[in-house]
Order: C-alpha cells, then structure tokens, then sequence
C-alpha cells in the first residue's frame, strides 16, 4: 500500500509537492497555518516577487503547469541599472536573450493551491503546528481559529513549512544534528510603484529587472502583469542610511530624494508603504540531516532558506521536487523503498543547498556594491563575449545558476576558476577588446581558456550525480 502523503506549509514549494504526489496517485493532506488567501485579505507588505527561472520550470513542467504559470509572468532579459549620477544602463542576463520571469508569491501561490485541491488534495488552513514528535509520527498543531490544540498522526512527512520550520526545528533536537542560522545585518521593506495610464502602462522599463545600487544598500523594482512594480529596499537595520535612521516622514524623504530621485515621482504611497509595511529580515539556515529514517524529511526554505539575491529560493524548492522525481522514476519497477530515496534525496541536494546559500550571499555583494564599479562593469562586458566567443568552453557563472540546471556546488566552484581567468585578462599588458582579433593575442587567450576548460571538467567529474 501507498503511504499517505502529509505536508506542512501550503505555499508554492508544499503546493507544487502536492500536486506532484496527487498525480502519482498518493493521498496527500496539507496543513497551513495561514487562512486561505483565496478567500482571506492576508496581511501583506512582505513580498519579493519571484525570478522563475530554467529550475524552476523543469519542476512546473512535470506536473504540465509551467504554460499556464507562464502566462502569470513578465520576462527580464537584463538587469537596469539607475545609478548615483543618474545615468543608466541595462545588462544582459545571458548571450541569448535568456530570461528569468517575474511572478507574484500571491499569483502563483493561489494557482498552485486550486491545482492541488483539484486534483483531490485536503488543505486545512489555519492549523499551526507545533511540535513534530518523530518518534511517534505525529504532530500537534493548533487551531487558529478557537486555539485548541489537537494531534496528527502521519505516514510521510514532508515539512514545506518554511524558514522557521516545525519540523526541522524538531529535527535540532535529535543527537548529532548539525544546525546554523544566519541573518545579515541588512533587511527589507516593500515599496510601490503604481501602474500608470492607458497609453504608459509602466513607467519604466517593463522587461528588466530595476536596480539602484547605493554599495550600503540598495532599492530593487520587479513588474507585475497590471502594470505596477513590487520594490524592495534593502538596507542595514541600524546605522547611517538605516532603518533605524529613517524614523519620521522628513527623514524618509530626505533619503528617497537624495538617493532614488528618479523612483521618488512614481511612488505617491512611499510614506504610507514605508510607514505600514514591516521591516522584515533576511536569514540563510543550513542544516544536517535532512530526513528522518524514510518517514520525514525536509523540502525548500525549511530544508535550506537563502536570502533572495540570486532568485534561487524558489527556483531550488521546485528543484527538490525535480530531484525526488528522478529519484523515484530510478525505483518506478519495485517497490519505493523510502528511506533509501530520502537517503538519496539529502545527498544530492544538501550540498548543493550550502552552495547556493554561498553564491546568494556573494549576489548581494554585486548587486548592491559592484554593479556600480566601472572596474566590475568591463569585466562584465568581456565576460559576455567569451561567452558568445567561445560558447563550447565557457559559460558565465550567472548563466549557469539561472539557464541551466549545473549543479549549485559546480556553479559555486566554477567563480574561483573564473574570477582567475577574468583577472588574468584584465591584467594582461593587452587590452581585451582592442586586441581580441589579433591573432597572437587570441593564441594566450585560448590557452589560458583551455587551462580553465580542464579544470571545469575535472568540477563536473567530482559533483555530478
């Protein structure tokens, strides 16, 4: 017999598992401590939209989700760049015109939520749990609504519930269970740039990923599909240019005219956003074990929360799925031997998890100080052009993460290797784009290109799986 599938959290990574094992035929039951969002107003102001990228898609494509999602998208081939002089720019993504696709949490999270209660799953709102008690495969969970406390007993659990997750939390306290939280000094605070007229829908630059970098901190501004963006402010809680520093409306001007004065005109609710909505904080969480013999195990933020730089977050839950996917076609001609695929499952994601969680912190730096370095900007430029030059042998860091489905721990690895050769470049008595159809300046190019190809190859041989 089946076992009867149970999950914690119905938000997009818990969603998309239960769809997953619906369509598998597996009784699945979702508990969520939220009300229902389709039906409730939530209190919101919490919001990053997401980045959907290849990952990402992969995961909505084995359910047959990922036309209907995309349809829910706006495409961001490049980042636009408003700097501190005012000038601007925009920059690729990737060689090809590749995209990453901006979505709201509430958008997806809702589609996702019908899809699975379509296809038969139980979701039971406002029921927070409390403790997972492994030993006994149960839990007690609270009702929000009356504050009972009841217990639930469970087959396979899968905890989807997020950063501050039950079950892992449970899973600290097993013996030998390796667990680091970590926040930035830095948080984030939603802002809004509503939709404009008719004839000007957006008022800046509809498929581009918005960026104001201040080195300290930063403002991002992702589309939606009405027309509006979904800004973030990024900055140190305590400080010069600070949360803390910006507490009364004459403070909170002050900066925004002084460092976004191109945004502050398309913002008319920037006081009251930045009053009402929440100073919320960012943290990466690391973990070991994931699982629990072959009856719990963790999936997405409650496995490996990262801070939103790189637009993984997302992108790696759905991967989890795509990974216990492969792993479960691999057994499709006996029996699921559980803890044998959980087993698998933690070893090929954990330490691609931990890379992840390294190149999003590594992002924050660029995003926020280096994309304003003229230094950092011509590396960018000949980074481009190896990769249309020479596409068989290289592939940019970025690329990698958000095109391809290369492990994190390759991509991680593979910036060392190609911070060394762009700095071999960069240094060389020859300028790159002055010299680059020279013959003899191709010939130290391609060597030092195929010294960096032998050892990406000898990455790949290591951490594929």
């Amino acid at each position: 017999m089946q076992k009867k599938i149970t999950i914690l959290g119905a938000g997009l990574v818990g969603s998309l598992l239960a769809i997953y094992f619906r369509q598998k035929d597996y009784e699945v039951e979702v508990f969520e401590r939220r009300p229902d969002m389709r039906k409730e107003k939530i209190a919101g102001g919490r919001s990053i939209n997401f980045a959907m990228s290849e990952r990402g898609w992969k995961a909505l494509k084995i359910v047959g989700m990922e036309e209907e999602i995309k349809e829910m998208t706006i495409p961001m081939p490049g980042r636009y760049l408003h700097q501190e002089d005012g000038k601007e720019q925009f920059q690729a993504y990737g060689k090809n015109n590749e995209s990453i696709y901006s979505i709201s949490r509430a958008g997806i999270n809702k589609a996702l939520m019908n899809k699975a209660e379509k296809l038969g799953a139980r979701i039971f709102f406002n029921k927070r749990v409390k403790k997972v008690q492994l030993e006994e495969k149960q839990f007690v969970y609270i009702n929000e609504v009356d504050g009972s406390e009841e217990y639930h007993s469970y087959d396979l659990l899968f905890g989807a519930d997020g950063a501050h997750s039950a079950l892992r939390s449970s899973i600290t306290y097993l013996d030998r269970t390796n667990y680091n939280q970590h926040y930035l000094a830095h948080g984030y605070k939603e802002l809004n740039i509503p939709p404009g007229n008719e004839e000007n829908k957006w008022h800046i630059e509809k498929n581009a990923l918005h960026i104001w970098p201040r080195r300290n901190f930063m403002m991002i501004a992702l589309p939606n599909l009405d027309g509006s963006f979904t800004c973030t402010l990024f900055a140190a809680f305590h400080g010069e240019n600070s949360f803390d520093a910006l507490n009364n409306e004459e403070a909170i001007l002050r900066f925004f005219n002084e460092q976004f004065p191109d945004a502050v005109p398309l913002m008319p609710s920037l006081l009251e956003d930045f009053k009402n909505n929440p100073t919320s904080s960012l943290i990466t969480t690391k973990v070991f074990p994931w699982i629990y013999k072959g009856e719990a195990a963790l999936i997405g933020d409650a496995a490996h929360a990262v801070v939103p730089f790189y637009g993984q977050g997302l992108n790696a839950g759905f991967e989890d799925i795509t990974v216990l996917d492969s792993i479960l076609k691999e057994q499709e001609e006996k029996e699921v031997d559980w803890e044998q695929v959980l087993q698998i499952y933690q070893k090929r994601r954990k330490e691609n998890a931990d890379a992840l969680a390294d190149l999003a912190y590594l992002n924050f730096i660029e995003m926020r100080d280096l994309v304003a370095d003229q230094e950092f900007l011509k590396r960018k430029k000949i980074e481009q052009d190896l990769g249309r030059r020479y596409e068989k042998v290289f592939n940019s860091v970025y690329e990698m993460v958000s095109f391809t489905h290369t492990p994190y721990i390759i991509a991680l690895k593979n910036m060392e290797l190609q911070t060394g050769l762009l700095e071999k470049i960069m240094a060389y008595d020859l300028d790159y784009f002055e010299n680059i159809e020279n013959a003899n300046y191709q010939k130290q190019l391609e060597a030092w290109l195929d010294e960096y190809a032998a050892k990406n190859k000898a990455l790949y041989e290591k951490y594929k799986f």
